[in-house]
């Protein structure tokens, strides 16, 4: 018997899980723990749409992690359901963060036109021609109102511009045998302050906040799932006080606390140990933190990726401090060699906070006198993931 016929032989023993589904962020609890206020706000403002009456949009934002996405399609799902003989109201759900569904306009509407059964060609047409496709479509099809949840909202409007928000809360107008009700879900708490008045205004008609989860209840969540999601006995003693006291660090993320319980018991299996132990929580938590950190330099806006580029390779060749001035500079650069629109100082200056709130850099902040102020920038990647991070961001900008 070959080593790789004992590994695989041995899988069956070795597995601790009796359901690992259970602990992947697409899964859907029947029951939702520390949210029956948030849930019951939602259900009170779309509750008329039973009735084929029009509700306020709404707009739900709290941090990564603190159930939004769940909550509404918990309640958008019941609704669905209720409605299914009379077929008065449709609930689509799109997350704006998945490339090539979400990077413009066009792709957007798209892809609802798709949802709602019909088909644009995936470029090559106007897009207002694309938007009277999609009135066209609404209005032919039964249902009276049209419930439209847009996750990860912000990712949209970083990536195209407000512009498309705005265009979508206007349709209602023009449409005479549907309604559309827009659900936006961000995790960027300043979000609404970066968009237009005028967006601001018919998009949060009705504004619900999602508190980060504390360790107590974190702890809750996990037992609970960790119950179904393990074979009796395996989770030792501290792992999930240890587990939810990562994740409370880390803003309160249910999904981070879920993750972690998840990669620790792989990380337990592939150890051939019989339970899962705080060790392996550790060893979770550094793997996690290392995918992350090449997910976001992965997933973030091309804008986004020009810009800690140039980071990267201003600090790779001086000696000295970088400041915001530099970055600004190289990156103005860096936009001509690639063909892309150089933005704001003022807008690269929000691209650095942002950084600096996701962990990539080290922004502090220096007077300068009558200069004024500027940030000292400095590079918070591990060393292990440089050159993993410069391979992406080449190979995404085409450098």
């Amino acid at each position: 018997m070959t080593e790789l016929d004992k590994i695989f032989d041995s899988v069956s023993t070795r597995s601790l899980f009796k359901n690992k589904q259970i602990l992947q962020s697409n899964h859907s609890p029947g029951d939702i723990p520390h949210r029956d206020k948030q849930i019951e706000q939602i259900a009170s403002i779309l509750a008329p749409s039973l009735l084929g009456q029009k509700t306020s949009n709404i707009f739900v934002y709290g941090k990564t992690g603190t159930g939004k996405t769940l909550s509404v399609l918990h309640v958008a799902n019941q609704l669905s359901e209720r409605s299914k003989d009379s077929k008065s109201l449709r609930v689509e759900y799109l997350n704006c963060k998945l490339k090539k569904v979400a990077d413009t306009e066009y792709r957007i509407l798209a892809e609802l036109i798709k949802k709602l059964g019909g088909s644009v060609p995936s470029t090559g047409l106007p897009t207002d021609q694309v938007y009277l496709k999609f009135l066209e479509i609404l209005e032919n099809n039964e249902e009276k109102l049209f419930i439209l949840v847009l996750d990860e909202i912000d990712q949209a409007v970083k990536k195209i511009s407000d512009e498309f928000l705005y265009n979508l809360t206007r349709l209602n107008s023009e449409l005479k045998n549907v309604q559309i009700i827009i659900i936006g879900i961000s995790n960027d708490l300043r979000f609404l302050d970066m968009i237009d008045q005028r967006v601001k205004s018919s998009l949060s008609e009705e504004e619900i906040v999602f508190p980060p989860y504390n360790a107590i209840q974190l702890q809750d969540i996990l037992r609970k799932r960790a119950h179904e999601a393990f074979k009796p006995d395996v989770v030792s003693e501290g792992v999930i006080a240890k587990c939810a006291a990562f994740a409370a660090r880390d803003h309160g993320d249910a999904r981070r606390a879920l993750d972690l319980l998840r990669v620790a018991g792989e990380i337990a299996e592939r150890e051939s140990s019989p339970k899962i132990e705080i060790k392996h929580i550790d060893h979770a938590n550094d793997k996690i933190e290392r995918d992350k950190i090449l997910e976001i330099i992965e997933t973030e806006p091309k804008q986004f990726q020009l810009v800690l580029y140039s980071i990267l390779e201003l600090l790779e060749n001086s000696k000295e401090d970088i400041f915001t001035g530099d970055v600004y500079s190289y990156y103005q650069e860096l936009c001509k060699k690639v063909s892309i629109d150089v933005l704001t100082q003022r807008r690269v200056s929000d691209i650095l906070a942002e950084f600096d709130m996701l962990g990539l850099i080290n922004a502090r902040v220096i007077s300068k006198g009558r200069d004024g102020r500027t940030r000292e920038i400095k590079l918070a990647i591990p060393e292990n993931l440089m050159e993993r991070s410069r391979e992406i961001l080449v190979e995404s900008l085409g450098l």
